[in-house]
C-alpha cells in the first residue's frame, strides 16, 4: 500500500519535470502515466485481495504512524478508484488538453488518484486528512487551468468556488479530528472505532461528530453545502469531472462512515434527524434543478446532489441494512456518474457545447454507441431495477422508513417519502434528457460514434452498470462483514 503511494506520487512528478519547459509529445506522457495507473491496477487489486496492515512510525514526537489497512467498506472504493484512474488516463490519450502542458494535466490526474488511494488505505486520522487534502490541488488545477477554454472567466470562478467551499469542509474536519484524537488519545481509527466514543463525555462527543459531519458534507455534497459542484463539474475537463463525481465525492461519504460513524456513533445517531433532512432536501432539489437545467453537465453534477442525498438517508438509518444501502449506492453512483459524465464529455467534444437548447441530430439515428451508453446511464441514475441505481437508492428507503430503535421513527419516514418522491422527478429529468439528446428532432448534422478506446471505457462501464444491477450480492458480500463489526448484526 505504501508502495503504490511511493509510485504514484513520484510517477506523478516525472511526468511533470518531462514535460516542463518543453513541449513533450503528449502520447510519449500518455503512455508513461498509462503505466502507472496500470501498475498501480494491479497492485491495488492484490492489496484487496491479500489484505495486508501496515503499522510504522511516522512522526514519533507527535505519535503519528503510518497506518494502513484493507477491509469491506475501503475495498470496492480503491478498486473503483484505480480503476477509474486507468480509465481516465486512457480516455485522454487522443484528446491533448487545452490550457497547459500534458505532462501538468496527467501529473495532476495521477496526483487525484494517489491521494484517493491514501484517503481509502489510511487508518490513521491524521494520516486520513493529509491524504485527502493531497487530493484537492491537483483537481484545483484540473479546473481552473484545463477547464473549458471558452469560459476562462467561468474557471477562475468555478476554481474558487471550489477552493472556498472545500477550505472551509477542510477546516471543519480538521477541528473535528483534533478534538477526536485529544478526547480519546490515539489516533488510530481502528481502536477509535472498537471504542465507539467510550471514554469521551457526550457533549464532546457531539462537539466532536457536529465537526466532522459538517466538514465531510461540504465534502459529499450535501445541501446546502453543494453549490461549489456544479460550477465545477460544468467547467471541468472530462477527466476532472469523471474524478470528481466518482472518485472525490465518495472520499467525502466514506469519510462520515470511517469517523462519526465509526469513532461517536452516538453522537451522529443524535444528528442523524438532520443528516436525514439534508438528504432529502438535497433529493427533492437536485432532482427539481434537473427538470429546468439547459447545461447537460451541469444537469448531471445537480443529479449527484441527488444521489448523494440517498446515501445520507442510508447512513442516518443507524441500521445495518442502511449503512450496506449507502456503501452500495456510493460505489453505483461511482459507476454511474463516470459513464455519463465520459458520454456528456464526448457529446460536448463533438457538439462544442452541452447546450440542450440547442437542437441537434438524435443520437439514436447518428451515434448509436453514444446513445446506447446515454440511455443505460440515465436509466441507472433513476434506479431502474436491474441496473446499480437500483439497489443502494430502495434499500436506503426501506432502511429509513424502517429505522434504528433511538431514532425518530416519523420524521425519517417523512424524509422516506421524499426520497421517494426524488425517484419520480428522477424519472421526469432522465426521460426528458433522452427525449432532447438520444430520440431528437432532426437527423444533421451527424457526429462521429464512440470507437476504441472510447468505447472500450465507456462501454466497460455499462457491463459495470448491469452487473451491479443483476449481481448485486458481488458488491454486498464484500461489504457485509464490515458493516455487521460496525454496527452489529441487527437489521
Amino acid at each position: 500500500m505504501v508502495i503504490l503511494i511511493a509510485l504514484l506520487v513520484p510517477a506523478a512528478v516525472a511526468v511533470w519535470l518531462l514535460g516542463a519547459g518543453r513541449d513533450l509529445a503528449h502520447q510519449v506522457v500518455n503512455r508513461v502515466a498509462l503505466v502507472a495507473a496500470a501498475v498501480t491496477l494491479s497492485a491495488v487489486v492484490a492489496s484487496v485481495v491479500a489484505r495486508p496492515s501496515i503499522d510504522r512510525p511516522w512522526v514519533p514526537a507527535l505519535d503519528l504512524r503510518w497506518q494502513f489497512a484493507v477491509d469491506g467498506i475501503s475495498a470496492p472504493l480503491l478498486v473503483m478508484t484505480a480503476v477509474l484512474g486507468l480509465a481516465v488516463v486512457a480516455h485522454s490519450a487522443r484528446r491533448r488538453p487545452e490550457g497547459g502542458t500534458s505532462a501538468a494535466f496527467h501529473a495532476c490526474l495521477l496526483l487525484v488518484v494517489a491521494g484517493a488511494l491514501g484517503t481509502f488505505y489510511a487508518r490513521d486520522a491524521i494520516l486520513f486528512f493529509v491524504a485527502f487534502e493531497v487530493v484537492l490541488v491537483p483537481m484545483w488545477v484540473l479546473i481552473t487551468r484545463f477547464g473549458d477554454a471558452h469560459r476562462a472567466e467561468e474557471r477562475a470562478d468555478a476554481g474558487a468556488r471550489f477552493v472556498l467551499y472545500t477550505a472551509l469542509g477542510s477546516t471543519l474536519m480538521l477541528v473535528g479530528i483534533l478534538g477526536l484524537v485529544s478526547a480519546a488519545g490515539t489516533a488510530d481509527l481502528q481502536v477509535l472505532a472498537r471504542g465507539a466514543g467510550s471514554g469521551i463525555p457526550r457533549h464532546t462527543q457531539l462537539l466532536i461528530a457536529l465537526a466532522l459531519v459538517s466538514g465531510l458534507a461540504v465534502k459529499v455534497p450535501l445541501f446546502p453545502a453543494h453549490t461549489w459542484l456544479p460550477s465545477a463539474h460544468t467547467i471541468a475537463p472530462t477527466a476532472g469531472s469523471v474524478l470528481l463525481a466518482a472518485v472525490l465525492l465518495k472520499m467525502g461519504t466514506y469519510g462520515l462512515v470511517r469517523l462519526p460513524v465509526a469513532t461517536v456513533p452516538d453522537a451522529f445517531g443524535r444528528l442523524a434527524p438532520l443528516v436525514a433532512v439534508v438528504g432529502a432536501v438535497g433529493i427533492l432539489w437536485g432532482g427539481l434543478a434537473c427538470l429546468v437545467e439547459r447545461d447537460l453537465k451541469r444537469l448531471i453534477a445537480y443529479s449527484s446532489v441527488a444521489h448523494m442525498g440517498f446515501v445520507a438517508l442510508g447512513l442516518a438509518s443507524g441500521t445495518r441494512t442502511g449503512l450496506q444501502a449507502a456503501l452500495f449506492a456510493n460505489v453505483a453512483h461511482g459507476v454511474v456518474s463516470a459513464l455519463l459524465f465520459f458520454v456528456v464529455g464526448g457529446l460536448k467534444e463533438r457538439w462544442g457545447s452541452a447546450d440542450l437548447a440547442v437542437a441537434r441530430a438524435a443520437l439514436r439515428e447518428v451515434t448509436p454507441r453514444l446513445g446506447f451508453a446515454l440511455v443505460v446511464g440515465l436509466a441507472a441514475s433513476l434506479g431502474l431495477p436491474g441496473l446499480a441505481g437500483f439497489w443502494g437508492e430502495f434499500l436506503s428507503l426501506y432502511a429509513v422508513w424502517s429505522p434504528a430503535g433511538d431514532r425518530p421513527a416519523a420524521l425519517l419516514r417523512a424524509t422516506a417519502v421524499a426520497g421517494a418522491l426524488g425517484t419520480v422527478l428522477a424519472a421526469a429529468y432522465a426521460l426528458r434528457v433522452a427525449r432532447i439528446v438520444w430520440m431528437g428532432e432532426r437527423a444533421e448534422p451527424a457526429i462521429a460514434d464512440s470507437h476504441g478506446v472510447e468505447w472500450f471505457v465507456v462501454g466497460g462501464l455499462v457491463v459495470a452498470a448491469l452487473v451491479l444491477g443483476v449481481l448485486p450480492q458481488v458488491l454486498l458480500s464484500v461489504t457485509s462483514d464490515a458493516v455487521t463489526a460496525l454496527v452489529g448484526g441487527g437489521s
